[in-house]
């Protein structure tokens, strides 16, 4: 039988709520990796309808690069208290700060890849078992 692209979206939809409802029974204590892009927005929307009427079990992370325009961080913000999710922010500059990082200079400098360091002190420091992040399929 094929399926039209509509036909596919709650069979996606259904798939990623039972993995955020697998994640929140087994692990202990995860977090839903959060930028406030589209496909973050979606996981963290997903999540509230696995878990509706409650609160989202487990915290939205947020590695913060410094770099976000403030209407960006003000959504995210705002996004997350609607939703009723705790967010837990960490920032690339602490890493800058604690000499964990070295930002690079120059027209083209990001901090995307320095967020990783951010990252995975922010596991260590939160004790997480598991992360959970969402993509497109085509990246």
């Amino acid at each position: 039988m094929k399926l039209s692209a509509q036909g596919h979206l709650p069979l996606l939809e259904s798939e990623g709520i039972l993995v955020l409802r697998e994640i929140a029974a087994q692990f202990e204590r995860p977090a839903l990796l959060f930028s406030g892009s589209k496909d973050s927005i979606v996981v963290a929307w997903l999540a509230r309808k696995a878990f509706a009427p409650a609160r989202i079990p487990f915290p939205l992370l947020h590695i913060d690069t410094g770099h976000n325009f403030p209407e960006t961080l003000r959504f995210r913000d705002t996004f997350t208290k609607e939703m009723d999710c705790t967010l837990l922010v960490r920032h690339v500059q602490d890493s800058i700060d604690k000499g964990r990082v070295k930002e690079e200079i120059g027209a083209s400098a990001s901090r995307n890849a320095l967020q990783t360091t951010t990252l995975l002190d922010a596991i260590k420091e939160l004790d997480l078992d598991v992360a959970v992040g969402g993509a497109r399929r085509d990246e």
